[in-house]
């Protein structure tokens, strides 16, 4: 099987679609360059197909990797024969290829090799072929120095036998089939650990067995974190007897004397090699699927929240709120620069909340506030209604904004090289401002895993974690484009073609030469080559450029069609940009050639009506019940408002304005059955709750989406 049809076969793509996808991949073009500009050439294919033609390449490439290795190793061994070469390379799958190979894998001592080296082979060829009646007069012919006796002949032979049923891959096959289908997960509470305060949120699982095909993705990790962690063990087991039974049934053929041999070698195969070997398989497996399926949430997550709301450049308050150490305020200017701080302790044990209001209003006034955002950690209910005590003499909307990640970056190296005047607490007030302004922006110079958007992070694989937040990240900023004379090192770096290397020289050209005026001019950065610019100029934009088109999504190699677009109606391009009216009478079937097709041409006409349009909604101002303060204040029955804060395979997580977050189970969701959380909620949604129980003991709230 070649890479094309293998991608075929696990896709279901068209074949010309894969084709060419493979070639351009080849060509190292990235993903979203690809699914935006290259439409013609892959069938319009989406950024989620093209992304399973790159996750199905790279399993193809390993696979063939690894058979090169193991045809390598069988050969240097002399062992390798046309009909074993033909099925490895026949091979689809590791499973496949890896029992091809366990018989000539180099194994540590085993009591087999022991017992060939005996020579003890030739007794066990004897035995398996069933056909004497005779087996200790055969075995006595196989006694020397190692071997003393016929029962020790008979034993080697034995495990001789274990090993070779081991190797056999019906066998194998037929024990994974069992396993797959009816393999029990069960838990026992580890009997010293049971009163261990931080074993209490896996109770749950002191006690527990369920299949394990129907274990869903975030108790299966759940139940594996609690075993890491030395709370639980954790067992996997199927009929014993019926595995056992079906062996015999493959592997003894006559009734004799060599029968109670044959039994006692299949018994010890499944016991010593084959179970442990094959329920460890199981399980790892089904941990991977685990991982797949909380990475693709985490990924989901990471996409609503990169791509929320932003309120646009605006001049922001920000504060850090706190009791002890005082609330932080930073006042930022359009642009997110710092223009002042302080700290004010409006509240205990200090409680000077006059001086707070003073000064909070001075210098609303002072640095021209438009908005005022803050930080949803200690003390925010406090400061946020001490701020709407505030008579401000514009209009100031006021925003409580996530913190989660804020400590993270304002320890960063980025933040120390963005403020390496201030303390942490002055950067993480920076990024709550900016967040504010533009989550997107700030967002991205986090690790995505400290962001605090989804489940088990620490326990999924972590390379598959790292490369689909990334792929996350990276689809999310060449969706909304980059401003270049505004944009940070960490954020350019995503900007398909560019990394990080060049995002320091697109930076530091900015910083030597002044803003860069054309989409041209970013030719002149230092290392960034023609193929660069091919895959990032469309996704970087230049605001009030005298072209109207570098501040669009319209690739620089077609401007020349937009200028024959704009020549044939006869229009200036700055009079027909937003002009939906000359744009509709274009012709496009016109304009279509052996490269530019329909998709293309929709997308140019498309982005002509609203060039630069940002794909986010504006940020809304959003109000809790002022009456719950903390988690005695719920009852049963109670409508809230809520945001949506994070999102799992079970439900979704809601704060209602106090510490607890509350769960909406899935069942929860709708009055029918929900298949996707996200079809019902996505992340930072303002939504009504209706409180359904209350566990204060266990601070755990349960409500439901209210319709």
């Amino acid at each position: 099987m070649n890479l094309i049809s293998y991608i075929s076969k696990n896709t279901q793509l068209p074949l010309k679609g894969i084709e060419n996808t493979v070639a351009l991949l080849n060509e190292d073009c990235t993903v979203p360059f690809i699914s935006r500009y290259r439409k013609e050439r892959t069938g319009n294919l989406d950024e989620v197909q093209i992304g399973a033609i790159v996750q199905y390449k790279s399993q193809f490439e390993a696979l063939e990797k690894r058979k090169s290795a193991i045809l390598k190793s069988i050969e240097e061994q002399e062992e390798l024969i046309p009909e074993l070469a033909k099925k490895i390379n026949d091979a689809e799958d590791l499973t496949t290829l890896e029992d091809l190979y366990l018989p000539f894998k180099k194994k540590r001592k085993t009591k087999a090799e022991t017992a060939k080296k005996n020579g003890l082979e030739p007794l066990a060829k004897i035995i398996l072929a069933q056909r004497t009646d005779e087996i200790d007069f055969e075995a006595s012919k196989y006694i020397n120095d190692a071997v003393p006796n016929e029962d020790d002949a008979l034993e080697g032979a034995r495990h001789i036998i274990s090993e070779w049923i081991n190797e056999r891959s019906d066998i194998r096959n037929q024990i994974r089939s069992q396993l797959e289908k009816f393999a029990l997960i069960s838990t026992k509470v580890i009997s010293t650990k049971k009163d261990d305060e931080k074993a209490q949120k896996f109770r749950d699982y002191f006690e527990w067995s369920e299949p394990l095909n129907r274990c869903p993705s975030h108790r299966l990790l759940a139940i594996l974190r609690a075993e890491n962690e030395g709370f639980i063990r954790v067992k996997v087991e199927i009929d014993d007897d019926k595995a056992i039974s079906n062996m015999e049934y493959r592997i003894i053929k006559n009734k004799n004397a060599t029968t109670p041999h044959l039994q006692l070698a299949i018994q010890d195969a499944y016991k010593r090699l084959l179970f442990p070997s094959l329920s460890n398989e199981i399980l790892k497996s089904a941990k991977e699927k685990a991982d797949e399926s909380a990475i693709q949430v985490f990924s989901k997550n990471l996409k609503q929240l990169l791509l929320g709301s932003p309120l646009g450049e605006k001049r922001i308050l920000a504060i850090d709120p706190g009791f002890r150490t005082g609330c932080k305020v930073v006042c930022l200017s359009a642009q997110g620069d710092l223009e002042h701080n302080e700290t004010i302790y409006p509240h205990a044990p200090q409680n000077d909340s006059t001086g707070a209001i003073k000064k909070i209003s001075s210098l609303a006034d002072a640095y021209k506030i438009e908005a005022i955002a803050i930080g949803n950690g200690t003390a925010s209910r406090e400061t946020e209604q001490l701020i709407k005590r505030i008579q401000f003499k514009n209009n100031i909307e006021v925003f409580v904004v996530s913190e989660a990640g804020a400590s993270i970056y304002s320890a960063s190296k980025i933040a120390r090289e963005e403020f390496p005047n201030y303390d942490v607490t002055v950067r993480g007030a920076v990024s709550i401002g900016r967040r504010l302004a533009d989550p997107l922006a700030e967002l991205v110079k986090i690790d995505a895993k400290s962001i605090g958007v989804g489940q088990y992070q620490h326990d999924v694989d972590q390379n598959l974690l790292k490369n689909s937040l990334d792929a996350a990240v990276e689809s999310c900023v060449n969706t909304v484009g980059v401003n270049i004379n505004t944009a940070s090192v960490p954020l350019l770096s995503y900007v398909s073609g560019i990394g990080p290397k060049l995002a320091e020289n697109i930076v530091a050209y900015r910083n030597e030469n002044g803003a860069f005026t054309s989409r041209s001019e970013i030719k002149k950065v230092p290392r960034l080559g023609e193929k660069a610019f091919e895959q990032g100029a469309a996704f970087l934009r230049i605001r009030q450029a005298k072209n109207p088109l570098d501040d669009s999504a319209v690739h620089p190699e077609s401007y020349s069609l937009v200028q024959k677009m704009v020549k044939d109606q006869g229009v200036p391009l700055s009079e027909i940009i937003g002009n939906k009216e000359v744009l509709k009478k274009i012709d496009l079937n016109k304009y279509c050639t052996e490269n530019v097709g329909l998709p293309t041409l929709q997308d140019i006409v498309k982005e002509l009506e609203k060039p630069g349009l940002d794909v986010r909604e504006k940020a809304k101002v959003f109000t809790f019940n002022q009456n719950i303060r903390t988690i005695s204040d719920l009852k049963e029955g109670q409508l809230l408002p809520g945001i949506v804060n994070n999102i799992t395979n079970f439900g979704c997580f809601v704060d209602v304005g106090i510490k607890e977050s509350g769960l909406i189970h899935i069942s929860n969701l709708s009055d029918s059955f929900v298949k996707d959380v996200n079809e019902h909620v996505s992340l930072h949604q303002q939504i009504i709750v209706k409180v359904l129980e209350v566990d204060i003991p266990r601070k755990r709230i349960q409500l439901a989406l209210h319709k």
